[in-house]
């Protein structure tokens, strides 16, 4: 399966460089709290919250009220939720301060800040942090600036871009929140490798070209999704709905829930997979 070469020689513009030290600077707030002790309580859907993700939230809305003062900003611990979204066409920010909150908990380092620029309900910019080993990476998916770059510890950014697909799939899965459906696709495909992770990581994985395919047929929301995207997106990869049709957000009717999907490093993928 060819792919156009993607090669990427430049570096992320201000913008890209300024959200991915505000996802650090939450990260470490994260850490802050890790250090003290983790205590956890049910939310009103059953999902656990802590002090962590709270502090996390709290810097990350500073932030952008300095960064994207007028940009409208959806966040998992947000109490409006999509009622701040007047355009969903428009610009509007999606974020999960603390994405793998089960993983955070459980001592799991698979925990991730996530966010995310939207223009035209898709990713535009975004920004996915590990706190566990200071890694991040970003996307830019805007015509004039589009890349995808991995981000060390030492400061070093990376370009990175999804691979070629094989006849036989690394195929990266939930480790949180595995499915019925799910494993039966799994059964239908040519798998080499299973690999299961939790939070956004999955998506950051295909980007760099450490694995072909994700597919969620379970529940999962718009900020758990959005960021991991738009990295995917902008290495050369793609997200598309169980209909082989193009992932959008900005869903308010569905209170930002999304659709099952299919997120893969090569988009010639979906030939076979629809």
């Amino acid at each position: 399966m060819n792919q156009p070469d993607r090669m990427i020689s430049r570096v992320p513009d201000a913008l890209v460089v300024a959200l991915e030290a505000l996802a650090r600077r939450a990260g470490g707030a994260i850490l802050t709290v890790k250090h003290k002790g983790i205590q956890s309580h049910a939310k009103s859907d059953g999902s656990p919250v802590t002090a962590a993700d709270l502090a996390s939230n709290d810097i990350i809305l500073k932030g952008l009220t300095e960064l994207l003062p007028h940009v409208p900003v959806i966040s998992e611990e947000g109490e409006d939720g999509p009622k701040v979204l007047a355009n969903p066409d428009g610009d509007f920010l999606l974020i999960d301060p603390l994405d793998g909150t089960r993983e955070f908990v459980s001592g799991d380092p698979d925990y991730t800040v996530n966010i995310a620029l939207l223009t035209g309900r898709r990713p535009a910019v975004a920004v996915v942090y590990m706190p566990e080993t200071g890694v991040s990476w970003v996307g830019d998916c805007r015509m004039a600036s589009r890349g995808a770059w991995r981000l060390d510890p030492q400061g070093t950014w990376h370009p990175i871009k999804t691979r070629e697909a094989e006849d036989s799939l690394s195929v990266l899965a939930s480790r949180s929140h595995p499915d019925s459906a799910t494993e039966a696709f799994l059964k239908k495909i040519h798998v080499r490798e299973l690999v299961r992770r939790g939070s956004s990581l999955k998506f950051c994985l295909i980007a760099e070209g450490q694995g072909d395919l994700y597919p969620r047929f379970g529940p999962t929301m718009e900020w758990d999704t959005a960021a991991g995207d738009g990295v995917l997106t902008a290495a050369g990869g793609a997200m598309l709905d169980l209909n082989g049709q193009a992932f959008h957000y900005g869903k308010i009717q569905e209170e930002c829930r999304n659709c099952g999907f299919m997120a893969m490093g090569d988009p010639s993928l979906a030939a076979t997979l629809f």
